[in-house]
């Protein structure tokens, strides 16, 4: 079950596409987190979903909100599918321990081994003001992110 709206975010510590540490925590207090995990890299709708943030960037990456992507992916993996789709925004790797985030935000699916499709709009304090969870096979609509980063 997926963490609630009102909930306080878990922290994590996570290695980028370039191997740099990222904390939710380092963002506290500076900016709204766009926290978006999906299953993998390279899959269909995984990649529209992840290029489709790239053609919104300013929208989900500016001086107000930082955008993180994560899966359970090796960080070398992210490193290619970043460079082969441009993408510029960091791809986070929770690939081990597996699924440890994905797990403690509630959208790791312990029979697939990946994240389920889960969003997750965190303000400045660190509270989770807005969630959505998809299943493997259905895509999100980021007007949902920008309506909910909008009443922020």
């Amino acid at each position: 079950m997926a963490i609630e709206v009102g909930t306080k975010a878990p922290d994590f510590e996570l290695k980028d596409n370039h191997g740099r540490t990222v904390r939710l925590s380092d963002f506290r207090g500076e900016k709204n987190v766009v926290l978006l995990f999906y299953p993998f890299a390279f899959t269909g709708v995984c990649t529209g979903e992840l290029c489709a943030l790239r053609d919104e960037l300013p929208t989900f990456e500016n001086d107000d909100t930082q955008l993180l992507a994560v899966s359970n992916d090796s960080i070398h993996t992210l490193r290619v599918f970043a460079e082969q789709e441009d993408l510029a925004y960091p791809l986070l790797s929770d690939f081990w321990p597996h699924g440890e985030a994905s797990r403690a935000y509630g959208v790791f699916d312990e029979d697939k081994g990946c994240a389920v499709r889960g969003t997750f709009v965190i303000d400045k304090e660190g509270v989770v003001r807005w969630t959505v969870v998809n299943g493997l096979p259905d895509a999100r609509d980021l007007n949902d992110y920008v309506k909910a980063l909008d009443s922020l």
